[in-house]
């Protein structure tokens, strides 16, 4: 009765294997190549599988996770980042520099991923290795510096075409760190400062002339302004002048006017005029040195003749 009971009980155990391998459970964006007897049977979906236990089998596949190479039977259909180590390239000026690759992936086609390749990491970081030291090598310095666009679309375009028969998309590539060698650093710093050193020369001397340039145009202006105010001065001047001749002359002919007036017909008004003058003239002199002995011109008594005739005018008043 027992030996019955114990076989019950390893029948049981047996049910309950069988049952568990012949359930295979896939995460969501996982999924397993499934052989059966060697031969490829199926490719499992996210959720409840069932299997042949110990006829099916899911097929072993290398994957890289943290850096390592691991064997695995799951397949995982995220994208996926391989962060590959620094390689020596030699660019088309013949200077050796350190680049490393970020590459983006994702396997959508898990059969060809499987059965196209061997170790598919492995192939990814070879292609990469050999395609970025092609396109580098077609690069000098300078321009693997500032192209890394150009650079990740290229590697990107080569990459993608050569792993479509392995079932992978490449979704883009990223130039992580270029580093060329201590020697082209150091003359690139000094390149560099003395770049600088030269806008600042330059800024410096732009700056000094446009100084100069505004200070000549303010003297310029400064000028301009003083003689234009000159101008207007003198103008001015000359019109006050000019009035103020037209003022005393219009006097003047009021005054002759008014001696006409007075002394008549008789007497010539001009000699009256030069008379006055005359005798201004001579108190102007008297005025002088005392010691200074004054001589009269011939001309001058005709002037005094003309004094005479004015005392006589004023005699017959």
């Amino acid at each position: 009765m027992s030996f019955i009971i114990y076989v019950i009980i390893a029948l049981v155990i047996c049910a309950l294997v069988l049952v568990k391998k012949s359930l295979v459970i896939i995460p969501q964006s996982e999924t397993k190549i499934i052989e059966r007897l060697g031969k490829y049977y199926a490719t499992l979906k996210p959720g409840i599988n069932i299997i042949i236990p110990f006829i099916d089998r899911a097929k072993v596949i290398v994957s890289m996770r943290r850096g390592r190479y691991v064997y695995t039977d799951s397949i995982d259909l995220r994208e996926q980042v391989y962060d590959f180590d620094k390689q020596n390239v030699i660019t088309k000026d013949n200077v050796q520099t350190q680049i490393n690759a970020l590459l983006y992936f994702q396997i959508v086609d898990p059969f060809k991923a499987v059965y196209e390749i061997n170790n598919l990491p492995n192939a990814i970081e070879k292609l990469t290795q050999t395609t970025l030291r092609n396109i580098i090598g077609e690069l000098e310095l300078d321009q693997t510096l500032t192209s890394r666009d150009t650079i990740n679309t290229k590697l990107r375009a080569v990459l993608d075409d050569a792993t479509n028969k392995w079932g992978i998309k490449v979704n883009r590539v990223e130039l992580q760190d270029i580093t060329p060698p201590e020697s082209v650093l150091q003359a690139m710093e000094k390149q560099m400062q003395a770049e600088r050193n030269k806008r600042a020369t330059i800024l410096t001397s732009e700056g000094q002339k446009a100084a100069v340039i505004l200070k000549s145009e303010g003297e310029k202006t400064a000028i301009i302004n003083k003689a234009e105010a000159d101008k207007q001065m003198a103008i001015l001047n000359a019109e006050g002048e000019a009035q103020a001749r037209i003022r005393k002359a219009e006097a003047e002919a009021i005054a002759i006017q008014k001696i006409t007036e007075a002394v008549g017909k008789t007497t010539n008004p001009a000699n009256y005029l030069l008379a006055q003058k005359y005798i201004q003239m001579l108190e102007e002199l008297s005025k002088g040195d005392k010691s200074k002995t004054i001589y009269l011109p011939y001309e001058a008594t005709n002037l005094m003749g003309s004094i005479g005739g004015i005392k006589e005018l004023f005699k017959g008043e």
